[in-house]
């Protein structure tokens, strides 16, 4: 194979991990049931007027499976981490005690469980449809390449390693999806 084309699958390659590992970055945050603080990801809280991801105000953990403790670094962010957080929208009540903020993370019920497994599968059709834009790219990269004087067979060879790829991280998908849903359902 040409040094274009093994760069191209390269490319291809990086840009697969990309959508893999944005799925798996989407699944934290989704929760199953049980507290993690991985939830409150994405939470950012007005820190003297900038905007600071929390985990960078705060100690964020969790001392059992249905409670999130948030250990403010300063007193005087209590209130803005409360803020922040019901200003993200994630269902959650947090409440505090002048010391830190606390979130008792409820169980799911079977409606929710199955809201969960919708987000879910949207989040992994998302990263399909990523990883089929990819292939679309790279096939179209291809045509350009046969055009400019690359041998046919070359060409064909190559769309069949991007579709092996495709396949292949097409699964990754899959398991992550499984194994994700299996979570959410495990009572």
């Amino acid at each position: 194979m040409t040094e274009e084309i093994e760069i191209l699958l390269e490319m291809v390659k990086e840009k697969m991990d990309k959508a893999i590992v944005h799925l798996e970055h989407e699944l934290v945050k989704i929760r199953a049931g049980k507290a993690s603080p991985g939830m409150l990801e994405g939470v950012m809280v007005d820190y003297y007027g900038s905007m600071t991801p929390l985990q960078q105000v705060a100690n964020v953990n969790t001392p059992d499976p249905r409670t999130i403790a948030i250990q403010p670094w300063e007193k005087a962010m209590i209130e803005p981490i409360e803020k922040a957080i019901m200003l993200a929208n994630l269902g959650l009540n947090p409440e505090n005690n002048g010391e830190l903020v606390r979130i008792n993370v409820p169980a799911l019920t079977e409606e929710r469980r199955k809201d969960l497994v919708k987000q879910v599968k949207k989040e992994a059709e998302d990263a399909r449809i990523s990883l089929r834009n990819v292939r679309r790219d790279a096939n179209e990269e291809l045509k350009k390449m046969k055009k400019d004087g690359l041998a046919e067979d070359l060409e064909k060879d190559a769309e069949g390693e991007v579709q092996k790829l495709t396949d292949n991280y097409s699964s990754i998908v899959e398991e992550h999806f499984k194994k994700k849903e299996k979570d959410i359902l495990t009572i």
